[in-house]
């Protein structure tokens, strides 16, 4: 007698051994594909888009987000995995590799402890209980130094020398690190990244970026205006500026002399002279568009000694009006409804062989720009990828000031509690707990090898010194030593805490998986 077919023709089923191992395997491919990026003597990945030609399809990276969301992936718990990247990127914007990497590691415990006919339910249990133990332990090992300004000063440093050792800029880390302190310092506690600028201009070499104050806009200021003015009042507008032309569907005016067709003209002209002569009457001395403007109310403003910036795209002229404290413009028939930007200089500066034009002391005085300069786009790319890491890690370390020592010293803190946790608990959730310990030392012993120091060695070394109460031994992957790296690699608490969070979270949501059903690919009809 055959079995029922339930499923549409060419639907298919895994069920619980092989679909629990199908999405284990898969978990553990995108840790493995990943984890050679970990830490500071982690590889580069080169993604080459097949459609995309030229410089525009070729990404160098070693940032986790990047490189899992840039990969198309058929595997259902892989996906899970990329999801949880990008979820570390957008909460806290570092350590997304770290949080793949725990997740496959744990996953990679627990298929030992499925082959040792450990029921999914009472690993879970041991999971959790480890995940609490762990916890525990972070929050008891994290310090605040943000009553001494100095000390947490030098903290905020230590975070951002750590987050960008694994990173391209690492051979001017510590250059890096005082722009990106500076640059977060000045939000005054606010994690509203868009208050710091990055733009990039290819030339020069690394060591030459550098931290401007206020905003840079990458536009050029019109023909025939004043390059510098004091005391700025700032229209921000998304305003047509060419012709105010019939914009009817369809309609057609017809002339029978060249007459008609210039007195069409002088309307058009005057028309616009009209519109910037509402314009001017704002009393504003800076006009910054979106779209175009052309010659003719270029020359108007000019005579109306009023600096007029063209083509400012959307993200500029955002950026704009939430630094100088303006709103976006498209009508001029109400002026008291108008709210205009200020600030106290607005000049033209060249960077490279490019003028921009700079707004200075801006009405949100926490904005600024950082000017990256390098060899090549994909330097460039990678370079803003690592400062936009930095810069967002700083920031919610500002909003919640607790730190911990990195270099594996977090993970063999968590894993000598749960490992001592384990002790108390009866039954098999104890081997599961045991099993997450070594989940976590799998963190530091893969930072040895990516340095390639004997892992086996160093990681029994750094144990031993936790267990004989040194707890912020961890390891100088520079010079293969256990150290103390109090003040020496500092990592967010927010960070490490939602790394162990998320990745027991994934991974326990991959084990409670029993089925997995895949519908039929839709038919193509010829």
């Amino acid at each position: 007698m055959s079995a029922t077919q339930i499923f549409n023709e060419g639907a298919t089923q895994e069920r619980a051994e092989n679909a629990r191992l199908s999405n284990i395997i898969g978990a553990i491919a995108v840790g493995d594909l990943v984890k050679s990026t970990l830490g500071p003597k982690g590889m580069d990945k080169i993604l080459q888009s097949s459609t995309r030609g030229g410089d525009d399809g070729l990404v160098v990276t070693n940032d986790g987000a990047t490189i899992l969301k840039s990969i198309p992936l058929d595997n259902a718990a892989a996906k899970v995995l990329v999801n949880i990247s990008k979820v570390q990127d957008d909460e806290v914007g570092d350590g997304t590799t770290s949080v793949c990497v725990l997740a496959a590691e744990i996953l990679r415990q627990a298929e030992q402890l499925l082959d040792q006919r450990i029921h999914p339910q009472t690993i879970i249990d041991g999971f959790r209980l480890a995940t609490s133990s762990a916890r525990t332990a972070l929050e008891n090992a994290a310090v605040s130094h943000k009553d001494n300004a100095e000390q947490w000063r030098e903290d905020l440093l230590c975070i951002a020398r750590t987050t960008l050792s694994s990173k391209v800029l690492a051979s001017d880390k510590d250059m890096f690190a005082e722009m990106c302190v500076d640059a977060v310092l000045r939000l005054q506690g606010s994690t509203n990244l868009d208050r710091i600028q990055i733009i990039k201009k290819a030339g020069g070499k690394v060591s030459d970026s550098y931290l401007s104050d206020g905003f840079i806009l990458n536009k050029k200021i019109g023909v025939n205006q004043p390059r510098t003015i004091k005391g700025a009042r700032i229209l921000v507008a998304n305003t047509p500026m060419d012709t105010d032309k019939v914009k009817v569907f369809g309609a057609h005016i017809k002339v029978s002399d060249t007459a008609q067709l210039a007195e069409l003209e002088r309307a058009e002209r005057e028309k616009m002279r009209a519109k910037v002569q509402k314009i001017a009457a704002l009393g504003i001395n800076v006009f910054v568009n979106r779209q175009l403007i052309y010659n003719w109310p270029e020359q108007l403003f000019a005579d109306a000694g009023i600096m007029a910036i063209e083509h400012a795209d959307f993200d500029g002229v955002e950026r704009l009006a939430l630094v100088t404290g303006g709103e976006i413009a498209s009508s001029f028939d109400s002026p008291e409804l108008l709210k205009l930007g200020s600030c106290e200089t607005v000049e033209e500066i060249i960077i490279g062989e490019d003028r921009m034009v700079k707004f200075s002391g801006v009405a949100a005085g926490q904005a600024c720009t950082i000017v990256l300069r390098g060899g090549t786009q994909q330097m460039l790319d990678e370079a803003e990828r690592s400062i936009h890491d930095a810069i967002a890690v700083l920031s919610q370390t500002v909003a919640e000031p607790r730190i911990v020592y990195g270099g594996g010293c977090s993970e063999t803190l968590m894993s000598k509690a749960v490992d001592e946790a384990a002790k108390t608990v009866a039954g098999k959730k104890s081997i599961a707990m045991e099993a997450f310990a070594r989940a976590l030392r799998q963190m530091p012993t893969i930072l040895a090898d990516n340095a390639g120091l004997d892992s086996a060695d160093l990681v029994a070394k750094l144990r031993a010194a936790h267990y004989d109460g040194k707890n912020t031994a961890g390891l100088d992957l520079y010079n293969g030593e256990v150290i103390d790296v109090k003040g020496k690699v500092t990592e967010s608490f927010k960070l490490k805490r939602q790394v162990l969070l998320s990745a027991s979270e994934a991974a326990e949501m991959i084990l409670r998986v029993d089925d997995i059903i895949r519908c039929a690919p839709r038919q193509r009809r010829n």
